[in-house]
């Protein structure tokens, strides 16, 4: 008997084929958070709306990028004499080319502050944070500028009311919402030996509050002396709180801006350091970071074993071999490291000859958690605003906003 022949095998339908369209919002996110640098996650997610969706809709995911990745320096405002508008010098990172792609489309030569015909409005910056950028302009009556550069969204509001102006060398802050929803407050704090006194200003009412007069006695003081000298414009901004060292290094003052309440608290000392400057380290912690020769000395604010908050040496880092490179740009070995910045663990340093002020400096970062050391570009001025790129507004969901998901094809 003849053997039959096998039966045919089974045909089955060509599987479909899997797109990146076709994946689920979680792993998206989960590829995104894969991704090197903010820019780059601003272009992937601009690419389609499902993408935009799955970024927009988690508030999780974007903390979760935010401790992987910090935000990127897109480079330094310069506040020059007798100059119409600040001048910008930018990171030149061409590994990145998003992050150049990102720089090359910001405004950041400022062109939208209003440039009256025939009358110099004379911008001076006051401060750069979180994206904004805020000017002074004493010539106008709405000569107070806050400044996207990044969106190009301009504000423009009125200079404080002369009873805090008048009286007091005064400086700004502005502090912004979570992920850029909602108003965001301008704060104006004088400060002199005898006082301080604070204003703010809410994008929304457009109006300013001005706060009472605080003697320096009254401030809550952990140590005693108040023949301390504060200098006006050194205020740091750190989790809600602005921090101004005296020039004695015994106590800083502190304005919370949540309550408008101001304190002093005392501050730690070693032998031949420079002025101290307040930060953040890149888990959020508040820290003071000054410069003893070449060697950057850490210390961090919390809670002790009894429980008590006090200041604890955290690290010292020695950058002599790092600094040997620049040492070919300036007579002799007189180079002085000056701490201009600590922005999410990352100290900003300018690096200049104490002989010749005159000679080109470098501008420096060095990151606390990896201990790298970067020469980021020469620099010839000393009044200095790091630009650090913020959590673009459009990434952010709009309630008001639908998102289609996108097509396969």
């Amino acid at each position: 008997m003849a053997c039959e022949p096998p039966p045919p095998p089974l045909k089955f339908p060509p599987a479909a084929p899997t797109t990146i369209s076709s994946l689920g919002d979680d792993l998206l996110r989960e590829i995104f958070l894969r991704l090197p640098s903010l820019p780059t996650l601003v272009r992937a997610a601009l690419a389609c709306p499902a993408f935009l969706r799955a970024v927009r809709s988690s508030p999780a995911f974007r903390r979760r990028f935010r401790d992987l990745h910090s935000p990127p320096l897109f480079g330094l405002f310069l506040d020059i004499f007798d100059s119409d508008t600040p001048a910008f010098r930018p990171i030149r990172l061409r590994s990145d080319p998003d992050l150049t792609a990102a720089v090359r489309g910001a405004d950041l030569l400022l062109t939208r502050l209003p440039d009256d015909e025939g009358h110099n409005p004379e911008w001076s910056i006051k401060d750069c944070h979180d994206g904004y950028v805020v000017l002074i302009s004493y010539n106008r009556t709405d000569g107070l500028a806050v400044y996207n550069p990044l969106t190009r969204a301009l504000h423009l509001f009125p200079t404080p009311p002369n009873e805090i102006c008048a009286k007091m060398c005064t400086e700004y802050h502005v502090l912004s919402p979570e992920e850029a929803q909602g108003p965001f407050r301008v704060v104006c704090v004088g400060n002199e030996d005898y006082g301080a006194q604070a204003a703010i200003l809410s994008s929304e009412t457009r109006e300013w509050q001005v706060f009472p007069l605080v003697f320096a006695p009254n401030m809550r003081p952990v140590l005693q002396p108040l023949d301390e000298k504060y200098t006006p414009d050194n205020g740091k901004l750190v989790n809600g709180s602005i921090y101004w060292v005296a020039e004695s290094l015994a106590t800083a003052r502190v304005l919370n801006t949540a309550t408008m309440q101001f304190s002093r608290i005392n501050l730690p000392h070693v032998e031949g350091q420079e002025a101290l400057v307040a930060g953040e380290t890149r888990d959020g912690k508040l820290c003071v970071i000054c410069t003893v020769k070449l060697t950057l000395v850490v210390w961090l604010w919390g809670t002790d074993n009894d429980g008590l908050e006090r200041w604890t040496l955290d690290k010292t880092f020695p950058l002599e071999e790092g600094i040997g490179g620049l040492r070919g740009s300036f007579m002799d070995d007189h180079v002085i490291l000056k701490v201009i910045a600590i922005e999410n663990g990352f100290v900003y340093l300018s690096a200049y000859c104490e002989v010749d002020l005159k000679l080109p400096g470098w501008f420096l970062s060095f990151c606390l958690e990896t201990e790298e050391l970067n020469k980021l570009c020469p620099i010839i001025h000393d009044d200095m605003y790091p630009y650090i790129m913020a959590w673009p507004p459009s990434l952010v969901l709009d309630k008001y906003l639908f998102l289609q998901p996108c097509s396969s094809s």
